[in-house]
């Protein structure tokens, strides 16, 4: 019989424990958000139960027992002395500040999501086949663009063009602009709002996205922007002087094409600005937080759409940069750098 070392196992289940009451808290999250309670309790400060149904109209019952499971998470803090419940700053970033860099409301969506698209991802395990996107259950593609919208709001126009060589200057000028795998199209507004010279148009195969898209470009009073039905490796602009990829190219069925197509669209010394989940290029180097959440949504979304897909090459979202390279460089470029770095993101230069 296998020894069991005891310290070994309790540690463990600890783990695990660890494990389930995330996941038993997205739902939770998710009516906190839904509702209004941290975006109440951070403009309340510390509150009764009594106080939060003032508050926001919910039921004091339900909100006292929510209270104490965020309390019991950690995501809120609980003073003993008063009964009161109160969002620290720190707390209040991640789950009531919409603009934070480090709001995470997105990422529990998401989760609801890939457990939405478990019957159908678990019987592709035995078939092989994909689970095309617009097939995903769930408002995954609302969820995946909530889920990235904090980077891009702080990092895009900030950090990430002003990292690459000579592009800045070109938008300010007056450039033309493609946005491949454009999703809801929040990357492509955040540019056209920030470069009013430019012309933008976001091109993605998923209808629903683009509809979506447009109705936010729609919102917010865009004019230099438009977005139209197309797939990566075949879309009709050219001449273009920029191209951007925003966390879409490891999800499509053939990249290798989509990158010769792209490198076809730009103009001579065009460039082309590819974001990724940041990732080493070996297992090892992704046994980590960031690499077990995006191995995770890898599997549940990202393997399934590239799989339901032409060429099915599947470069999953861990691809990493020596595998992205590879499938940049095939396109006929021939200069590629790392520019820019996040805790979750590498953007990728290529000319």
């Amino acid at each position: 019989m296998t020894h069991v070392d005891e310290a070994r196992l309790t540690a463990f289940v600890g783990q695990v424990l660890g494990d389930i009451g995330g996941a038993v808290s997205t739902p939770l999250v998710r009516i906190g958000d839904a509702l209004g309670l941290y975006a109440a309790l951070n403009a309340r400060g510390p509150s009764t139960p009594e106080d939060m149904a003032e508050a926001t109209g919910c039921d004091r019952r339900y909100l006292r027992e929510w209270l104490s499971a965020q309390a019991a998470s950690g995501y809120v803090g609980y003073d003993t002395a008063t009964g009161r419940f109160a969002l620290s700053p720190e707390q209040a970033m991640v789950f009531a500040v919409a603009d934070s860099p480090v709001n995470m409301i997105g990422a529990f969506d998401t989760a609801a999501a890939m457990l939405d698209n478990q019957a159908k991802v678990q019987a592709a395990f035995r078939t092989g086949r994909g689970v095309a996107w617009g097939d995903q259950a769930g408002c995954l593609f609302c969820a995946v663009a909530r889920l990235f919208r904090p980077g891009y709001v702080n990092a895009l126009v900030e950090d990430w063009l002003p990292a690459l060589e000579g592009v800045v200057d070109k938008l300010k000028a007056g450039a033309t602009v493609a946005d491949v795998g454009c999703g809801h199209g929040l990357s492509t507004v955040l540019m056209a709002q920030a470069f009013p010279n430019s012309t933008f148009t976001g091109y993605d195969f998923h209808p629903g996205s683009v509809a979506a898209a447009k109705a936010h470009a729609l919102a917010h009073g865009v004019a230099n922007v438009r977005f139209e039905v197309a797939r990566a490796q075949d879309f009709a602009a050219r001449d273009l002087d920029f191209v951007t990829c925003f966390d879409c190219l490891h999800d499509m069925g053939d990249p290798a094409a989509a990158a010769a197509h792209i490198r076809a669209a730009l103009k001579p010394g065009g460039t082309w600005m590819v974001v990724e989940p940041r990732a080493g290029d070996c297992l090892e180097e992704n046994l980590n937080p960031v690499g077990r959440i995006y191995y995770a949504a890898s599997t549940m979304v990202c393997v399934p759409t590239s799989l339901a897909q032409e060429t099915k090459s599947a470069l999953g979202a861990q691809a990493g940069e020596k595998r992205l390279s590879e499938v940049i460089r095939s396109g006929g470029f021939t200069r590629f750098r790392r520019a820019a770095e996040t805790p979750l993101n590498m953007v990728l230069e290529a000319t």
